[in-house]
């Protein structure tokens, strides 16, 4: 059904054989494989096309176009953009350990700017470096990822902030630190702001003031990740506001004066 389904598709939008398997970089006759039965394509392939044709995964993998009338088609087109509470598959690989048990996979900077094309390829994540926290819920799934730049501190560049991956985005409160993964940007770390109901957009907002809020467009995210912790070799700065400095200096006046009076009525 899959070859079926790759060839009514890749119709229905008029490309031809060879532009499409250019542009997913792809030869043109392993994807004329995929067309003809010859070959299955792998999940990783699968995600890259109904990336490029903007469509749901659980679509493309389990409906039969060939019985597709045109409100099919049209809302065949629609679910992508309309999916921000997660009803659609949302294809999370894990690694597990000797016991099943699900790792924390963690992302190391050189490794960074494959994810976009990697989180779902178990070949890129079972080399990935795992680690385990117990304190965790063994109910949820825990991703690593690498910070980089000034725009979130106290996180400080070279750390490593842990996410609990979020399947319905609608459920984020506004405030929320998250690590979301873009197609265009890719790893960034912000707080977010849910604007997904009125206009399927978050909007992320550095904890430094000097960069500017920015919005995303559902179709632009792949995943999101909320804050639990982050791992990082630098300690953060302590900074008294001025309102408590102003407390501390005058308690340590009155015990000063509290002294001084002890002594002279001795």
């Amino acid at each position: 059904m899959i070859g079926i389904n790759l060839k009514l598709l890749r119709k229905r939008t008029g490309k031809s054989q060879e532009e499409l398997s250019s542009d997913i970089k792809l030869t043109r006759s392993t994807y004329s494989g995929y067309e003809n039965g010859v070959a299955e394509p792998s999940i990783h392939t699968l995600i890259q096309i109904a990336d490029y044709y903007k469509i749901d995964l659980n679509t493309l993998v389990r409906k039969d176009f060939s019985e597709f009338k045109d409100k099919d088609w049209e809302n065949c087109f629609s679910t992508l953009k309309t999916d921000v509470q997660g009803k659609n598959i949302r294809l999370l690989t894990t690694i597990v350990d000797q016991n099943n048990e699900e790792l924390i996979e963690l992302i190391p900077q050189k490794a960074s700017a494959g994810y976009t094309s990697g989180y779902a390829d178990s070949d890129y994540l079972k080399v990935l470096p795992t680690f385990n926290l117990p304190f965790l819920s063994k109910n949820k799934k825990y991703r690593s990822f690498p910070i980089t730049g000034d725009s979130m501190p106290p996180v400080s560049e070279g750390s490593f902030v842990t996410g609990e991956f979020i399947q319905n985005w609608t459920t984020l409160p506004n405030g929320t630190p998250c690590i979301v993964v873009t197609k265009n940007e890719g790893i960034v770390f912000k707080i977010i702001y849910n604007y997904l109901k009125e206009k399927e957009s978050i909007q992320l907002v550095s904890t430094n003031p000097i960069y500017e809020p920015y919005f995303v467009h559902a179709d632009e995210i792949i995943e999101v990740w909320k804050f639990v912790n982050y791992i990082s070799s630098d300690l953060p700065e302590i900074k008294i506001d001025q309102e408590n400095l102003k407390k501390t200096l005058i308690n340590l006046q009155k015990e000063v004066s509290e002294i001084k009076n002890l002594f002279s009525n001795k």
